[in-house]
This record gives structure tokens, sequence and C-alpha cells, in this order.
């Protein structure tokens, strides 16, 4: 039985998708609303729905952002042709991603537009064209996550705070630099002798509570927090 060819969408009504990263602030989502309200007049067509994902990467999976999903099932629901992106690469940082939610839309009988006017066109020039932002895209975000990485390793170097404060650290009056804390490494050093005679962690755990010593949270030792104590940097220290 031959497949049945989805319906197409109405040119005219459009489902808007707006995404930003925690890392990326050039184009908030009241700027990218703002481009997309003006694609819309500009071609006469109606927003019909809107979906986003705040805080999340353009790298992310697509079953990772769930407005996305919503977006493209909202072409279904609402017989929009049109999703719409204020730039390609607020769709995906991502090649593939990108091909793959081309062809979702089109499944429901939609295209993709961007309101900045990237790759427009059916013809092969316009569809190399797409494929190229997508790859750029690609390749920034992998820029951005190298510059990030390096800056973290250079805080690390100099002993600044990168995230949540280690177990065996805290957090130095000027609250920048982190600094040995002497009972949370007495703590460690406990726990790696108590180890090392071959104690299992559950034994460990009641023997750290038995001499007073408390998870940072309180209450009891649970295997894991004490396998991450174990695990903790500075187990050596006295």
């Amino acid at each position: 039985m031959a497949k049945r060819a989805a319906a197409k969408g109405d040119g005219k009504r459009a489902v808007v998708y707006v995404r930003v990263s925690t890392e990326e602030q050039a184009l908030g989502p009241e700027a990218q609303r703002a481009a997309a309200a003006r694609w819309c007049e500009a071609h006469g067509v109606a927003i019909v729905a809107e979906h986003a994902d705040l805080g999340t990467s353009g790298g992310a999976p697509l079953d990772k952002c769930p407005g996305l999903l919503a977006a493209l099932d909202s072409l279904a629901a609402t017989g929009a042709g049109v999703l719409l992106v204020a730039k390609r690469d607020r769709l995906a940082r991502d090649v593939m991603k990108a091909a793959m939610v081309e062809a979702a839309a089109a499944r429901n009988g939609a295209t993709v537009a961007s309101a900045a006017g990237e790759g427009e066109g059916d013809d092969p020039a316009s569809a190399l064209m797409r494929r190229m932002v997508d790859a750029f895209a690609e390749y920034e975000r992998a820029i951005i996550r190298a510059r990030t990485k390096a800056a973290l390793a250079v805080k690390r170097g100099r002993g600044e705070r990168t995230g949540g404060v280690p177990y065996g650290k805290k957090l130095a009056a000027d609250g920048i630099h982190l600094e040995n804390d002497p009972a949370e490494q007495a703590t460690i050093a406990t726990a790696h002798g108590l180890r090392a005679a071959g104690l299992s962690l559950r034994f460990i755990g009641a023997e750290l509570a038995r001499r007073g010593m408390r998870p940072r949270c309180g209450g009891a030792w649970h295997p894991e927090q004490v396998a991450h104590v174990l695990r903790a940097a500075g187990g050596a220290a006295a």
C-alpha cells in the first residue's frame, strides 16, 4: 500500500520557535520574538503558536529540547506551513540535528524559515547555504565550549571556585578561592585509612559516624557518600 504524503501546511501560518542558552546573551528571547514578528508582518504570515527552550544549548539532543518538539507538534495541530526561527543557529548548532528538524517539519507539510533570511528557497544553492550556516553554527558552538573549558582550567589553576565546592574544600574569605577544610580533610584521611584496611563502604560510614564525623549535609552516611569522600582530592591530607 502506498504511503500517503503529509498534507501541505498553510504557508501563511507560522509556528515560532525561540531558543537561548545560558552562555549566549546576544540574541535574547524578546529580540527573537521581535525578529519573527517583523518577518511575519513583511510576508503576510500569522503567528499561530510559539514555543521556547530557554537555557538550552543548541547542541542538546532533540529529545532534550521540549520546546522544539512542541513546536514540531504544533505544525500538525495548527496546520501551519512554516516553522520560524530568528536565525538558523536558534534551530540548532549541530548539522545533523538541524537536518532532523527540517525532515520532521517536512513530514508535517511545513518548511523551516529564518527571519534573518539565511538560505531561503528550494534551489540547490539555497540548500547548500543552509548546510553551510548550520556547519558554521556547530563550529561556533565548539569554539565557545573550548573557550569556556580553557577559562575554567585557568581558574582551577589559580585555585578559584569554578562550580560547587568540592568535598574537603571551603570557600576562602575572599569569596573566590578555595582552601582546605580541616574537618573534611580529616574525614577524607580517616576514610582512606579505613578503606586501605579492607573495610566496606557501609562499615566505613558507620565508623565515621561513631567518631563524630558527619556528612556535609548532616544525617547518616550512605555508601554513595562514602564513595564520594574517597574520590575527593586531597585524600592523603592529615
